[in-house]
């Protein structure tokens, strides 16, 4: 194990001077500008920063060991991976500062952004997510069959995580093409690794992934070169993944406010004496690869273009705050060329529309990738994908260890890599698992850089089938909460099979609810050719004047049923189809016309979407109501698996009295 008594011991072999040049100008222009940015921020230019004073050897070592064309994805310390792969300065200071000049319209913060342009996947706050992503971009160029290499850095706090676990598993089960570069620098912000880990080094863990494991000096810059330099030849020949510790230590606070004082002083003076540019300036000199007029020409040529950069973003001007383009930025953009149903007909249940739909996307888009758990030769637990395995390939269709965050994540990373995803939720409750990958980086990802999510999640939802808490629920108002998803959930085989497919023409990520209970207790007459049905667009089943029932899902189903009791009602029942967007003028029209509305759906009442739709119902059409506007809906409780208990659980229970109650009023 290399410890921070170990001195660094350079070896060139066969690498020119040129090569060795470049690593020390590419060490010692992160640290020039870290130097800066220290004064800045005591200055009140910069709001925060995140230093990586004495960690530079290994995001330089490793960027520039990459082909420019291959993704990188660092973390908070990585600024010499940015600086490596030539990013104007002018660029990256209006990005600390929050200018337009830089990659997020000053929506994020450092390094929490991506720039395709540079190949480089920045970071969210919640640190181990980057791991699946990494995986979903090495998949891709598995796929493509390119023979690229990807590196993602992780930090020895943040491999904590269970994104590193799942990653890592799903990477060595795939042979992956990635190298995981874990910086062990002893803290995970204040807390020392003896708290977070009983292993003595990273590098352990490999066997237990079946994984090949490297450990390196991480302040000696030409070794970590060197040897992510050979790994990435050796991936991109012969696909699998790497675990890379770099052992380091980061000479500052986890970020300057924090400070410092939870580290031992010793510390700071044995590593200070393995600070990674001096040393390598020291042992350039002595090979006579550098002189002192060399080092003093790169400082002053490093010092000019950074005073350069900061003088571009400085004289840029903070925009006024634009309401419509903030809202404009949260979805990719997206005009759905429709295409209208026609030709044959064939009676077909709800899941083997979709089954259909999913079967006609893959024919159309080649590069679609179907993710989840038992959905390859077992075909999934409910059969929609039986036998696609033996027609789009295994490659196409792909069983997933049981890992949400990682496959989820891995589904951004294949849309990173110009590719889309499906991933299925075996049960919609399971989402929990990938939730954080789903509203935190698929949702905010074009909103914070630009960057498009073509992933589609299929959540088979609902209750009606005695499976109790956790196989149950209605989860659908999660994610209506979240800007930049879309939430589709149809009623019907048609719609089920139109949605489906406009949610894999969308380059936007797609929430797609599936009842179980209608899966094989509803059929209709359905297209057999390729159609879609635009977001946002709600069905008008029934028209009538006396009330509106706004509905979706099984829902839909459970008013028919009313209605069909109660012929002397005449209503407009209002199935939505689409919750995100979901369409109010429809909602609006109808209310203002009836007068009344009630609001049925299965899920709980307390946070449930029927108190939106109340709230805008009640703003838009107070002047027309004839009676408050009624809310339905499940109890307030988890789903019982007990028959009876679940009967009284759900909204159907109440509907009908709630209905007779409005007509009434």
């Amino acid at each position: 194990m290399i410890t921070a008594a170990d001195p660094i011991r350079y070896d060139r072999k066969k690498y020119k001077d040129d090569t060795l040049i470049a690593l020390y100008k590419g060490v010692l222009k992160p640290r020039m500008i870290e130097e800066k940015m220290l004064l800045l921020l005591r200055q009140g230019k910069i709001s925060k920063w995140f230093s990586g004073i004495g960690q530079e050897a290994g995001s330089v070592g490793a960027a520039m060991a990459l082909e420019k064309d291959e993704y990188i994805l660092p973390m908070h310390r990585n600024l010499g991976v940015f600086t490596s792969r030539e990013i104007p300065l002018n660029r990256l200071f209006s990005q600390f500062q929050g200018k337009p000049g830089g990659f997020t319209k000053g929506r994020d913060r450092s390094f929490h952004f991506g720039t395709q342009e540079y190949k480089i996947i920045g970071m969210i706050s919640h640190l181990g997510p980057q791991l699946g992503v990494a995986d979903g971009i090495a998949l891709g160029n598995i796929l493509k069959e390119n023979k690229k290499a990807t590196l993602v850095f992780t930090g020895d706090g943040g491999a904590s995580e269970g994104d590193f676990h799942e990653s890592l598993n799903t990477a060595a089960v795939w042979d992956l093409p990635v190298i995981f570069a874990v910086e062990n620098n002893g803290y995970g912000l204040s807390t020392p690794s003896n708290e977070q880990f009983r292993c003595k080094q990273f590098i352990d863990k490999g066997i237990g992934y079946g994984m090949e494991a490297v450990q390196v000096d991480g302040n000696n810059v030409l070794e970590v070169y060197d040897t992510v330099k050979r790994l990435a030849e050796s991936i991109r020949k012969n696909p699998h993944p790497v675990l890379l510790e770099l052992m380091t230590f980061r000479m500052r606070g986890h970020e300057e406010a924090s400070g410092t004082k939870y580290v031992p002083k010793e510390l700071f003076e044995i590593w200070g004496q393995k600070d990674p540019l001096n040393n390598f300036e020291k042992y350039l000199l002595e090979e006579g690869v550098l002189t002192e007029k060399m080092i003093e020409d790169f400082r002053a040529g490093i010092k000019e273009e950074i005073e350069k950069g900061l003088e571009t973003a400085s004289a840029e001007t903070l925009p006024p705050p634009d309401t419509e383009l903030e809202l404009h930025d949260m979805y990719a953009p997206f005009v759905l060329n429709e295409i209208k149903p026609n030709g044959s007909k064939t009676s077909k249940r709800f899941i083997d529309a979709i089954s259909d739909g999913l079967r006609l996307a893959m024919r159309k888009h080649t590069d679609l990738i179907l993710m989840g758990q038992d959905i390859a030769d077992y075909g999934g637990v409910f059969k929609i994908t039986e036998g696609f395995a033996e027609e789009f390939g295994k490659k196409r269709v792909r069983n997933t260890p049981l890992c949400e965050a990682a496959i989820v994540g891995s589904g951004f990373g294949l849309s990173i890599n110009g590719m889309k995803a499906m991933v299925e939720m075996q049960f919609a409750d399971f989402v929990t698992e990938g939730f954080n990958q789903i509203v935190n980086n698929l949702a905010k990802s074009h909103y914070r850089w630009g960057q498009n999510a073509a992933v589609v999640v299929r959540m088979p939802t609902g209750a009606g089938v005695a499976a109790g808490p956790f196989h149950s629920q209605s989860t659908e108002a999660w994610f209506v909460h979240t800007p930049g998803l879309k939430v589709a959930y149809p009623a019907f085989p048609s719609d089920a099979k139109g949605l489906l497919l406009t949610a894999f023409e969308d380059p936007n990520p797609v929430m797609f609810f599936e009842h179980k209970a209608l899966y094989r207790s509803i059929s209709e007459d359905v297209p057999d050719e390729y159609f879609t049905i635009p977001f946002g667009k709600a069905k008008l089943i029934f028209e009538g004047d006396d009330l509106t029932i706004v509905t979706y899902g099984l829902g839909v189903h459970w008013a028919i049923e009313i209605l069909a009791k109660h012929p002397e009602i005449k209503a407009d029942l209002i199935d939505l189809r689409t919750l995100l967007p979901y369409d109010k003028e429809a909602v609006i029209n109808s209310v203002n016309k009836t007068g009344k509305a009630i609001i049925l759906h299965e899920d709980t009442l307390v946070g449930g979407i029927g108190g939106e739709l109340s709230a805008v119902i009640s703003e838009h059409c107070f002047e027309k109501l004839d009676a408050p506007v009624v809310r339905c809906a499940s109890l307030d409780t988890p789903v019982p698996m007990n028959a009876d208990l679940e009967i009284n659980f759900l909204a159907k229970a109440r509907f009908e009295k709630l209905l007779m109650g409005l007509l009434h009023y």
